[in-house]
């Protein structure tokens, strides 16, 4: 049974997946800090190059299945149009000023 977005416990998450759901590129980058990084299938990734190809480009959505860590890593049934639906995991790093310094996503 997937999990609401608006009932996702930890708020920067949750605003990151209303986002990416909503394809919202400007909620979704003031979400991040100015340095942020990320990594897919373990391997650094240029953040804005791969959120333009596997988010906003190709309408990527986030069905959250399970959260843990305070809400901060997520499993989650991720959809797009260039590689259709995969069960992802997805760990966030939230600063104290309750910004995105890094996000991993990868295969569940």
């Amino acid at each position: 049974m997937p999990i609401a977005p608006a009932r996702l416990s930890d708020p920067t998450v949750r605003a990151f997946v209303n986002a990416v759901n909503a394809q919202d590129r400007d909620a979704f980058m003031a979400l991040l800090a100015d340095d942020a990084t990320m990594s897919d299938d373990g391997s650094d990734r240029d953040l804005a190059d791969w959120t333009d190809r596997e988010i906003f480009s190709s309408h990527g959505h986030m069905e959250v299945q399970r959260e843990s860590d305070g809400g901060r890593s997520l499993v989650a049934n991720y959809r797009n149009d260039t590689w259709g639906e995969m069960r992802t995991a997805w760990r966030f790093t939230v600063s104290d000023d309750g910004r995105i310094s890094h996000f991993e996503t990868g295969q569940a």
